[in-house]
């Protein structure tokens, strides 16, 4: 038997203690409230029931209670009973078991049912549960932040379960597609020389979620804002997964490779009004949720069923409070806010010109270290790329994926827009003193094509995701250069290989910090598949066997990596935290065309050759970018040694294509003959 005793409303979740369990459940109308307990994750009945009392284990909108005796790994409920008036938007449900919205892991056995969340009645025989967990114990033993600056960061975007799955990855089973996993693989990582992973949801999400039977392959539908995910987890021990993630993060460390996490704070996996109900609508459906002007329906700026309240008081706390976990219990670098401009919604939805909980991220003193990335818009129509509210935001730049894309491309009228998203797109971010990092450059994401399906293919192939094509962005600007999908024509596939190149050099010399996808080293194909959110197979997974077939293009890839800095468009002092405007200014740009100081800006225009010089240095550089579909014979300037040193030209085979330490030097002087579709960079 356990001994009980009020608790306090201190702390929301589980505290933990040597002798015992303080439990704190928000639930403001709620008119009793029962804590569960439960043996093992499959056990169809609770333990031991515990009656709050509203008298002795409530304090305003808090139930409390302290527990002796709990141990770690206990396993535990909610079950809360109040009004039932949809109208009004309260939907307490008595017979539904819910999580804890501050658990900090969730067991879901093999008899769980999704649909038994959504039907009516009890189904505590399906649950999931929650964990109570001694957070503290851990050995982070020497474990400190890498604190990579903007400046210097590149950015690789991955999915923790897709990077080992793959039967190639050479990972034993039973660690493939895990935490685990991926720390047998950093040596890659380190090798390819990215200084961050931005981790796609890790947040605890139903992998059973999709309405075509499918499955919910990227988790972007959090049951949890605490938990890490238990499937990817080697040990399946009830505490297994925490301390996994942990380690992962340890070893990531180790070599200063940074965390960021990919982080849902609009939505949640409970949907619409028909959809399942595992914790939030449950205990304050008004507060949690943003609803519509009648009460019974969810308002949808997500795309996903419904909307976070990120605005009322008890949300933004939520959402500072799991910040503030993954920072200091779990030693994350930074974070990645998915739909990031949901979050400037009022509690009607209109948007704010200064959201509360955006300034109360951006200004947060433990958040003053650590990486701030938002996707600055929703699916409700709110684009805020350049205008959203804070000082300390990095953004992923949409115009930066879709001009770069165009020009590339060979679309007309694109130079002025592209030479503006090279430079740091001062058109966007220019008119405010702000740093040169405020765009994240991005060429190609988890969402769209990969960089060789954007090569490869004019138009999405969705079928597989049983939406009847429907589903995806169709506007890709891609380009297939002759042939849809995969083709045995040396002639194209060479031209693809050369544009991939094209892609990649622009974005990891472009002004700003760059972001490249997971695979895309290794030219990754999903069969122009452009949304495989429910495709956990072996064609979206990492094959690491066209490490072998493309080593050409990860040879070219690495070797942009660590001539970076020296490559970039518009140097940049490490010592010096000027605004982009004064960067632009310092770097003595100047633009050519064919002929020196002759740039050609007309609709007709595809080609551009940029001069700018090093802030800390002598060193000057000269690119060309050609997209056009014949050769061009472009005009030197004089090098401050009198040679120009070549390091990239794209159009050459591997083993020329880029300069690397070792590689014999190859220099030009009065001119160079730039082929179609290729850039050129010099050094002098």
């Amino acid at each position: 038997m356990y001994r009980t005793s009020q608790g306090k409303p201190n702390k929301l979740g589980v505290t933990f203690t040597q002798e015992g369990a303080n439990f704190c459940v928000y639930a403001r109308l709620a008119e009793t409230v029962e804590l569960l307990f439960f043996d093992d994750k499959d056990a169809k009945q609770a333990s031991e029931i515990f009656k709050l009392s509203d008298i002795n284990n409530r304090t305003a909108y808090y139930w409390h209670i302290f527990i002796k005796g709990v141990k770690a790994g206990q396993l535990y409920a909610f079950r809360v009973n109040g009004p039932y008036r949809p109208h009004d938007g309260l939907s307490f449900q008595p017979e539904k078991i819910l999580l804890d919205p501050y658990g900090l892991l969730v067991e879901r056995g093999d008899n769980f049912s999704r649909e038994a969340t959504r039907n009516k009645g009890s189904n505590i025989d399906t649950c999931l549960k929650s964990v109570v967990v001694d957070i503290d114990d851990y050995d982070w033993q020497d474990d400190q932040h890498p604190r990579h600056p903007f400046a210097t960061s590149v950015i690789y975007e991955m999915h923790v379960g897709g990077f080992t799955r793959h039967e190639s990855s050479g990972v034993s089973e039973n660690k493939r597609g895990t935490y685990a996993g991926l720390i047998e693989k950093i040596p890659y990582l380190k090798k390819l020389g990215i200084t961050a992973v931005e981790l796609m949801p890790v947040h605890q999400f139903d992998p059973s979620e999709h309405h075509a039977g499918l499955v919910n392959y990227w988790g972007y539908s959090p049951l949890s804002l605490f938990s890490a995910h238990r499937e990817y987890s080697s040990d399946q021990s009830v505490l297994g997964p925490i301390n996994e993630f942990r380690d992962m993060v340890k070893a990531l460390h180790a070599p200063n490779i940074e965390v960021i996490l990919d982080v849902v704070y609009n939505h949640t996996a409970e949907g619409d009004e028909n959809g399942p109900t595992f914790s939030f609508r449950g205990l304050d459906n008004d507060a949690y949720y943003i609803l519509s002007a009648d009460k019974k329906h969810y308002m949808n700026f997500s795309g996903c069923g419904n909307t976070l309240n990120g605005t009322h008081s008890v949300v933004r706390r939520m959402i500072i409070d799991s910040l503030h976990f993954w920072v200091e219990k779990m030693h994350v670098d930074g974070f990645r806010f998915d739909l990031a401009s949901i979050l400037s919604r009022d509690e009607v939805g209109m948007p704010m010109l200064s959201p509360p909980t955006l300034w109360s991220i951006d200004t947060d003193p433990t958040l003053a270290p650590v990486k701030l990335i938002a996707e600055a818009w929703d699916a409700g129509g709110l684009y805020q790329v350049g205008s959203l509210a804070g000082q300390r935001w990095r953004e992923w730049n949409g115009h930066f994926r879709d001009d770069v894309r165009r020009f590339v491309r060979g679309d007309p009228g694109l130079v002025s827009r592209f030479v503006s998203r090279i430079i740091g797109s001062p058109d966007i971010y220019g008119e405010h003193n702000l740093e040169p990092e405020k765009s994240v450059n991005f060429i190609t994401c988890h969402d769209g094509f990969t960089l060789n399906d954007l090569v490869s293919y004019n138009h999405k192939h969705n079928l597989a995701n049983g939406e009847g094509n429907r589903d995806g962005c169709s506007e890709n600007f891609s380009w297939n250069h002759g042939v849809e999908g995969e083709t045995d024509d040396p002639v194209i596939k060479k031209l693809r290989l050369q544009q991939i190149k094209n892609l990649l050099a622009i974005n990891l010399i472009s002004l700003g910090t760059p972001m490249i996808l997971m695979g895309d080293e290794l030219a990754h194909t999903q069969q122009g598949n452009n949304n495989g959110y429910c495709q956990n197979n072996a064609d979206f997974w990492f094959d690491w066997d066209r490490l072998d077939s493309n080593k050409e293009l990860f040879r070219f890839t690495k070797a942009l990596i660590e001539q970076r800095t020296r490559l970039e468009a518009v140097h940049l002092s490490d010592a010096r935290r000027d605004s982009l405007h004064d960067i632009i200014a310092q770097s003595g740009i100047r633009w050519h065309g064919v002929k020196l100081n002759q740039p050609d800006w007309s609709e007709n225009s595809h080609a551009i050759a940029m001069e700018s010089k090093k802030l800390t240095s002598d060193q000057v550089s000269y690119v060309v970018f050609n997209a056009y579909w014949k050769d061009l014979n472009f005009e030197l300037p004089k090098s401050p040694t009198g040679k120009w040193q070549r390091i990239v030209d794209t159009s050459l085979e591997g083993g020329h294509d880029i300069h690397v330490a070792g590689d014999k030097k190859h220099f030009v002087n009065k001119e160079y003959l730039v082929s179609a579709r290729s850039i050129v960079i010099l050094i002098g």
